[in-house]
């Protein structure tokens, strides 16, 4: 697996943000985390992650829009989002978004892994 790769992931849920943190860094991916969308153009720039974690939910401007500004942004539409929500049209929400994949919660660890590694493999072919 490729080491040093770090994730940013915007989700509310506190407790969300510390199980992904903890599998994903057992994984050997840096994780960056973020209870808002505030200032996401700033963040993305500041901490440059390889993919980004993004919740529907995400409080200031929710996960559609925040996902939307991303992809609309020359410098960061290359870094793939992978969208997370507890709604049943999730995929529907994704493909708005303009998402790269999706993950409905609750999600298994595996999952989570799994699609981390299938999106950075994507990014790299």
């Amino acid at each position: 697996m490729d080491t040093n790769k770090t994730i940013l992931i915007f989700d509310d849920d506190v407790n969300i943000l510390e199980l992904c943190s903890i599998i994903l860094m057992e994984s050997g991916y840096q994780v960056e985390i973020s209870e808002t969308s505030h200032d996401i153009i700033e963040k993305v720039t500041r901490i440059n992650p390889d993919v980004i974690l993004m919740d529907n939910w995400i409080p200031d401007i929710g996960g559609i829009k925040a996902t939307q500004l991303l992809k609309q942004h020359p410098a960061f539409k290359h870094i793939p989002v992978i969208y997370f929500s507890a709604n049943n049209d999730i995929h529907l929400l994704a493909e708005t978004a303009g998402a790269d994949a999706y993950l409905p919660k609750p999600f298994d660890l595996v999952e989570l892994e799994n699609i981390v590694n299938d999106v950075l493999e994507r990014k790299h072919h």
